[in-house]
């Protein structure tokens, strides 16, 4: 963040905000700490007022978030943080929603942490891009104290392994695995592959990995026993989930609402929507009973219609899903369209 001036300065948007211990203490206290810092950023460096605004409210939450803010000196040692930050390719908006949604980043020491903290995640992503945007998801990845136990679950990954690639690929799904304890992951890996069969190498292996992480062993057995009351093999449950592991993160509820519909409404076999597992995270209300009511009206109208599959009906965009089965009949059946939305609307 560039700025002009001593170091008792405060930089902002290019601008020095010179330290001013009764600006300070209305931003801290005062109820008319808005009016006060717009005018001061207006009247004496010349922001307009919108500026003065935006750079106001962003300037109070930081200094609220992190009043130990206001006691850095700034070229020496915020101005080089902020720096480092930017080079990386975090700027402006989201520079600012970066700290004040996490001021411990900008307490971190530059060398002993900041900088080495970065290179690393630099070596793992490959890019700046993929660590500005694994960043984002986790800003815990550069405050994270223990840096270290993010190289031993690499090191953990890569041995059991995992690819680079595959470790990319979880990193940008969720970021904060990196900073588990090994004991944790491995027991994940271990799970993975043995309980569901998920080869590590495999490219659903990041998926699998993330919906076992994302909720309790407890919760995702309860989801499995669901399935099994409807008839579901357990074979028939680990080919859902390699060819598709968000099926077991969805909510009880909706698995049990599918299930019902497509099993006892359709009449569907377990092997099938097994095979198929994508129908299941569709929205029975948005999509599918919507799409099978419009098939039924064409049908009982006896109308000649395009012989989709019942997987293809489903799986096709809304666009041309309205250009195959709605729109070349609103001559014959002028209510389609309207009966379509009504069906839709909440």
């Amino acid at each position: 963040m560039e700025g002009k001036g001593s170091s008792n300065g405060k930089s902002l948007g290019g601008r020095t905000l010179v330290n001013n211990e009764n600006i300070k203490s209305q931003c801290l206290y005062s109820t008319s700490a808005t009016s006060a810092l717009v005018k001061y950023l207006v009247d004496s460096l010349g922001f307009s007022k919108q500026e003065a605004s935006l750079a106001s409210s962003k300037v109070k939450k930081l200094v609220f978030m992190a009043p130990k803010l206001l006691y850095h000196d700034v070229n020496k040692t915020l101005k080089p943080k902020f720096q480092c930050l930017m080079d990386l390719g975090l700027s402006g908006s989201d520079l600012a929603k970066l700290t004040t949604k996490d001021t411990t980043i900008v307490e971190k020491g530059l060398v002993t942490h900041l900088r080495p903290t970065i290179d690393f995640l630099r070596k793992i992503m490959g890019s700046d891009e993929d660590v500005v945007k694994a960043i984002k998801k986790s800003s815990w990845l550069i405050s994270f104290n223990a840096h270290q136990i993010m190289k031993n679950n690499v090191v953990l990954l890569r041995n059991s392994g995992v690819s680079d690639v595959k470790i990319r690929k979880l990193v940008l799904i969720c970021p904060h695995y990196l900073t588990q304890k090994p004991e944790w992951v491995k027991d994940l890996l271990h799970r993975l592959e043995k309980d569901f069969r998920i080869p590590l190498h495999s490219p659903m292996f990041p998926y699998g990995f993330h919906t076992l992480a994302a909720q309790k062993k407890s919760k995702y057995e309860n989801k499995i026993e669901i399935f099994k009351s409807f008839g579901w093999s357990n074979d028939y449950v680990l080919m859902m989930f390699r060819k598709l592991p968000y099926c077991i993160a969805l909510s009880e509820d909706k698995i049990q609402k599918a299930l019902s519909f497509y099993m006892n409404r359709l009449g569907c076999e377990p092997a099938y929507l097994a095979s198929h597992p994508s129908i299941l995270v569709f929205s029975l209300e948005k999509r599918v009973v919507p799409r099978m009511q419009v098939l039924k009206i064409l049908d009982e109208k006896k109308v000649e219609r395009r012989k989709l599959g019942f997987y293809y009906a489903l799986t096709i965009t809304e666009t041309k899903f309205m250009d195959y089965f709605v729109l070349p009949y609103k001559d014959q059946i002028p209510d389609l369209y309207e009966q379509l939305n009504k069906i839709v609307a909440p």
